[in-house]
């Protein structure tokens, strides 16, 4: 299958400082990508550059096999194909639900652009706030208005600059299974910019890990976090450490914890230092294991507590364990791990 999207080399600078460094990936057809960095990474300035919104310096946009951008072309925003959710909305304030979304089907007769309005009412579940003014809307109601817009015109590809940032945890967890449901019940394409690694989790079936500008990892949420290329994305992407150790053979690496034996997510010569992630759901709390750690930090997540512990080695620690056991810090408590694929890196690389 042809990807929907095809980024190749892409670089940007303002003012002799790079943006965005050489930086590729594609996008297969009917799937859902998300760009996942800190403020500041470039994530958003690539959005911009595959919309269209600013021209390349370098490298290549493709879009459904069209080339879109390259140093010498820029095809207007407009005859992308491209749908656009932005964080803020961009609702017209003078328009009803039902016009903002009729909005860009002004080449289509009455009756079809009718029949297109109220099937994308019907899809974002709005059909009886059809009438309403944004300002009578709420938060999620206005993005819902939004998202429907956008899909009307039945786009190539869907953009989505932080579309749920400016909602309330509980509403942004819902708006976000809500919409990945509806982008994949109408098989379309979308690229998703976000800092929010849940955000990522719950739509995309590819992220990209965003830093400086370079992509560090396009993968599948599973492998950014059981088997991520480097240190940036392990320290990244979930929770965890890194613990000292030296591997030992093929499957054993010798840390604080003990011998930790499983498969290597990397392989890694016999006797060289290395440092091994270790997740805090790795660390089981067991007051009959002969290692021992203390508490430094407690924080409480509901029906887990997050502990931050500290092994005699002074390494650190994290383990989330049931908040049954409410220990205090600096309390000693019995630890034992349970890794079964290693994920460590020679020290010195990566």
């Amino acid at each position: 299958m042809n990807p929907i999207l095809e980024v190749s080399d892409i670089s940007m600078d303002y003012h002799g400082k790079g943006i965005i460094d050489n930086l590729s990936f594609d996008l297969e057809r009917g799937s859902i990508g998300c760009l996942l960095g800190e403020s500041g990474c470039g994530k958003t300035t690539i959005l911009r550059l595959i919309a269209g919104f600013e021209p390349l310096q370098a490298g290549a946009v493709v879009i459904g096999g069209h080339l879109m951008s390259n140093p010498g072309t820029c095809v207007p925003p407009e005859e992308r194909r491209l749908g656009m959710v932005f964080q803020d909305y961009a609702l017209f304030l003078h328009l009803t639900v039902r016009k903002n979304i009729a909005f860009g089907l002004h080449h289509l007769s009455g009756s079809k652009r009718n029949r297109r309005v109220s099937e994308m009412l019907d899809l974002v579940g709005l059909s009886i706030d059809a009438d309403k003014y944004s300002h009578q809307l709420s938060g999620g109601q206005q993005q819902r208005v939004a998202l429907a817009r956008a899909l009307a015109p039945e786009p190539d590809l869907l953009l989505l600059d932080e579309p749920f940032s400016n909602l309330d945890v509980a509403l942004r967890d819902r708006l976000t299974i809500e919409v990945a449901r509806i982008l994949r019940e109408l098989g379309t394409s979308a690229l998703l910019v976000t800092h929010n690694q849940n955000e990522a989790f719950a739509m995309a079936d590819t992220i990209g890990v965003i830093n400086g500008g370079k992509l560090e990892q396009w993968d599948t949420a599973y492998n950014l976090y059981h088997r991520p290329k480097n240190r940036y994305v392990a320290d990244f992407v979930g929770e965890g450490v890194l613990l000292k150790g030296v591997v030992q053979s093929h499957n054993e690496v010798k840390t604080a914890l003990g011998t930790l034996a499983g498969r290597f997510s990397y392989p890694c010569r016999n006797g060289c230092p290395a440092d091994v992630l270790i997740r805090p759901e790795d660390i089981i709390h067991d007051d009959d294991s002969p290692f021992k750690a203390e508490i430094l930090r407690k924080d409480f997540r509901g029906a887990n507590i997050l502990y931050t512990l500290r092994l005699k080695e002074q390494e650190n620690l994290l383990a989330l364990v049931s908040s049954h056991h409410n220990h205090r810090v600096g309390q000693q408590i019995g630890i034992r791990s349970q890794v079964q694929e290693i994920i460590l890196f020679e020290s010195g690389l990566n």
